[in-house]
């Protein structure tokens, strides 16, 4: 998939096309979009951001997305979100991102390899399961998944944004400014994504602004200069799901 340049159309005729604006402007406007961004807290919301998580796995790495029909323990742990991007025509799931923050324990990429000293015992938060629709909108729906990302760490005293990216995707990453933690490492097996190997990155909240600023990112005002309130992201909350996934573990 490709980021969206500085201007893109929505998926359906009947859907007026979202622009994201000049680069130039100074005030900031408010955009609605074709659907909305939540974090799930029921288990029907969950049931469906898995719906849609395995169908997106499925298209590009089908072996390992037979293990993610079901809801994984760590939807369920304290400093989770879960994302849930849906139609607002017919509640349709668009699209879902997983947020795992280290207030709890270590980001599920630390079961592979450790992190550099510039991070640890930073507040860190690593997106994962990041999976959208196959339907032309799905571009609009990832790039809204990362801006919500952006706004929930915020929310939260994030240091740090961490991902894992496996190839081609990792370029996405790159042109979003995200740098390499170990760019001497390269491609390393994660266990938490199925030992496939992914280029891990990392984006400093309090630069980013200035990044996309200095590097004209055609993204910049979409992220910064114009008001998304169809994303719904907030502060932490330990246990945000009440229930435990079916077949994996109780919540204490």
């Amino acid at each position: 998939m490709q980021l969206l340049p500085a201007h893109f159309h929505a998926a359906s005729s009947n859907v007026r096309p979202l622009r994201i604006p000049s680069f130039q402007r100074t005030e900031c406007l408010e955009e609605k979009l074709p659907f909305t961004v939540r974090m799930v807290s029921d288990e029907h919301a969950l049931s469906k951001a898995v719906e849609i998580r395995h169908a997106a796995y499925k298209r590009h790495v089908p072996l390992f997305a037979e293990s993610l029909k079901t809801p994984e323990t760590t939807d369920a742990e304290d400093g989770v979100v879960v994302l849930l991007a849906e139609s607002k025509l017919d509640g349709t799931a668009l699209g879902t991102m997983r947020i795992q923050t280290n207030r709890f324990r270590p980001l599920s990429l630390e079961q592979s390899i450790a992190l550099p000293d510039s991070l640890a015992g930073r507040p860190l938060a690593e997106a994962t399961r990041l999976g959208v629709t196959g339907q032309r909108i799905g571009r609009v729906v990832k790039n809204v998944l990362f801006k919500a990302f952006y706004m929930y760490c915020q929310a939260n005293g994030v240091h740090s944004m961490v991902i894992a990216g496996r190839a081609p995707i990792d370029r996405q990453y790159a042109r979003l400014m995200f740098e390499d933690v170990y760019p001497e490492k390269g491609f390393i097996p994660l266990r938490h994504a199925g030992d496939m190997p992914h280029r891990i990155m990392q984006l400093k909240i309090s630069d980013a602004k200035a990044k996309w600023q200095e590097a004209m990112h055609p993204l910049y005002d979409f992220f910064i200069r114009t008001s998304h309130p169809d994303i719904h992201v907030g502060r932490m909350k330990n246990n945000v799901l009440p229930f435990a996934p079916v077949g994996t573990f109780r919540l204490r």
